[in-house]
């Protein structure tokens, strides 16, 4: 493969929600509003705590993003799932990156950790990915552990996620 990106910025991201950025059958992120950041300010094979590769995002926070009116009335706060489905989605996005086939599917988490919420005052979100260990062959499986800053201070903790890559014909939900 030629020399991969290191960063992508909102377009790029949108161009691998259609479909076009791995090619067809392969890791792709979800389209708005379901993709929870705006760019990929860093992407690495190698790096992170792990040594095994990293990815950064970020995500500028508006009082008006859809999630607020919802969660909870009265009280608007960002589902904490949704900071989780976007470090799920960078480390699909990684495995996509390397060049490895098939469709991504989260497929779980060893734990997480909530110590406050992201609320419609807040600026901007920076996620973080450290992959732990990357599985080829079948199954192509990334495990990593992941966190989420709030304006520079890190309230979610992540441990042991895991995301797989699907071929057509292997299944997948």
């Amino acid at each position: 493969m030629a020399e991969r990106k290191s960063r992508f910025e909102y377009e790029e991201l949108l161009a691998c929600g259609r479909g076009e950025l791995f090619g067809a059958g392969n890791a792709q992120l979800p389209l708005p509003p379901m993709l929870m950041f705006d760019r990929i300010s860093e992407i690495a094979e190698t790096g992170g705590v792990h040594g095994k590769g990293v990815v950064r995002a970020e995500f500028e926070i508006n009082p008006d993003l859809w999630f607020f009116g919802c969660h909870f009335k009265g009280d608007p706060v960002m589902p904490g799932c949704l900071g989780l489905d976007a470090l799920w989605q960078m480390t699909g996005f990684f495995l996509g990156w390397l060049g490895l086939p098939g469709r991504g599917r989260a497929l779980g988490v060893g734990e997480v950790k909530f110590t406050d919420m992201v609320v419609p005052t807040v600026k901007k979100i920076i996620y973080g990915v450290d992959i732990k260990r990357i599985f080829r062959g079948k199954l192509n499986l990334a495990i990593a552990d992941g966190w989420l800053e709030s304006d520079g201070k890190r309230i979610y903790e992540v441990a042991n996620m895991r995301v797989g890559l699907f071929g057509a014909t292997a299944g997948g939900a």
